[in-house]
């Protein structure tokens, strides 16, 4: 098969993922295999790709957010049938016996494995993955639209729950990619009013027609205090200035699997109150279920923009440099483009 492969840690702008003949994968006991028909980018492939995440002794094909066709079944695979479209997420491994899976989180499961990271990834042609760690897709989405769902939909779901925002309360979001714009539609479909802090005015514009009240570069700009908010942006400065428009009382979630420095906190100013700090690590597959429902109940319309899989380099470079409205998406030329 042909896939975008990692042999050492890069800027992206150095153009480090190859494009490579590389072994079809076998699926082995209760795994199944998928022809990959589309793949949505993320900020946690640029943090592996660019060495923020510790980088693994082997070659690494990135892609978690994976959708595509069933083509051949392990032994005793039997919970899908070929033919059938199925997602493949970040989590693809828990011990399912550590006392964190059996308190149903198993996010934290210290044995836990990811796709594109401790195994093949969907910058490829096919992906394996164990059947009990793979999504049915609602027959809502078609594939470009599916893929954003499997992170930037999953976390974000994850990340409203951490900050125990309810229906028609305030919302903050600070930084407005592709999990953001997906958060947003869950917020306003539970009429909360969303305030949006990002720099780039065309993801400011996009927040406004997706139902935004409010969008700016500057949150002390922001017309009033939130009762719950979600940093998205891998940026620790923008942690105190997301605290200090909270809400006695409010809570503030950290979205991103990497930040940079958190910079100093003045206890009166941005903690006190009960004001709360809550991270997100990862999801659970019951977030996945959630989500997945609630997206096609909703039904969520995430914005792509579809690039070829051999193209994966130029993708994720116009990621770094904030240039995607909405999620990247590499299709394979075997895909039939959003279908």
């Amino acid at each position: 098969m042909k896939a975008m492969v990692l042999t050492a840690c890069a800027p992206i702008v150095e153009a480090p993922l190859r494009w490579v003949e590389w072994p079809d994968p076998m699926p082995g006991v209760k795994e199944v295999r998928v022809r990959v028909k589309a793949c949505g980018i993320c900020r946690t492939d640029l943090h592996i790709i660019e060495g923020e995440l510790p980088f693994l002794d082997h070659p690494v094909i990135p892609g978690h957010q994976i959708v595509g066709e069933v083509e051949a079944l392990g032994p005793g695979a039997s919970r899908f049938r070929v033919g059938e479209r199925i997602g493949i997420a970040w989590l693809r491994h828990t011990c399912g016996v550590c006392a964190f899976c059996g308190e149903g989180k198993e996010n934290l499961c210290e044995d836990s494995l990811f796709t594109g990271y401790h195994a093949p990834g969907g910058f490829a042609e096919y992906a394996v993955v164990h059947e009990d760690f793979a999504h049915a897709i609602p027959a809502t989405f078609t594939d470009t639209e599916a893929a954003p769902m499997l992170c930037g939909g999953i976390i974000g779901y994850r990340s409203l729950r951490r900050s125990r925002v309810r229906p028609g309360q305030t919302l903050g979001l600070y930084g407005f990619g592709s999990s953001a714009h997906l958060v947003l539609q869950i917020a306003r479909y539970w009429d909360c009013e969303v305030y949006v802090c990002t720099r780039q005015t065309k993801h400011q514009q996009l927040a406004l027609r997706l139902g935004a009240k409010w969008a700016g570069s500057k949150a002390e700009e922001m017309p009033a205090p939130t009762h719950s908010a979600i940093v998205f942006a891998p940026a620790g400065s923008l942690v105190p200035k997301a605290l200090a428009r909270l809400r006695k009382g409010g809570t503030l979630a950290l979205a991103g699997i990497y930040m940079t420095a958190i910079p100093e906190l003045n206890y009166e100013e941005h903690l006190f109150y009960e004001k709360n700090v809550r991270s997100v690590t990862a999801n659970t597959r019951q977030d996945a279920v959630e989500l997945l429902e609630l997206a096609a109940e909703i039904p969520i319309r995430p914005q792509v923009q579809v690039f070829p899989l051999e193209l994966a380099n130029n993708a994720l470079l116009k990621l770094k440099r904030d240039q995607i409205n909405g999620t990247g998406v590499l299709v394979c030329a075997h895909s039939a483009l959003g279908s």
